[in-house]
């Protein structure tokens, strides 16, 4: 089990990658709960051979609990997840289709906690 760090602990490479992260996600827990219940939702994304619920689904599950836990601190795996999540985000943004409301891209992006609709 990982560690929690506090952030005075934390390098210059970890916090900006937190704010990062911060800034790419664009939805509350409260607003990914939801959407993570929906059926559009649990339709979207690659499954690990074997596992009933997609990667970017369980990925939106863990940015839940990131999101809820405050300024506690974070741990290793804490970091590894904000970095796999930003990197997700970025790649899929350049990936922009013409018609976004609606489309696979959208609701994937939601799974991960970006609202690709917001301004």
């Amino acid at each position: 089990m990982a560690t929690n760090t506090t952030q005075d602990h934390l390098s210059q490479d970890d916090k900006d990658l937190q704010q990062e992260f911060h800034k790419l996600i664009n939805m509350s827990a409260s607003e990914l709960k939801k959407w993570l219940s929906t059926d559009e939702s649990k339709s979207m994304g690659q499954k690990k051979e074997g596992a009933e619920e997609s990667i970017g689904h369980q990925s939106g599950e863990q940015i839940v609990g990131l999101l809820d836990q405050k300024k506690k601190g974070v741990s290793e795996d804490d970091l590894h997840q904000m970095k796999r999540v930003v990197s997700y985000i970025k790649r899929h943004l350049a990936q922009r289709p013409a018609d976004v409301v609606g489309s696979n891209w959208e609701y994937s992006l939601k799974n991960w906690g970006h609202d690709p609709t917001r301004k």
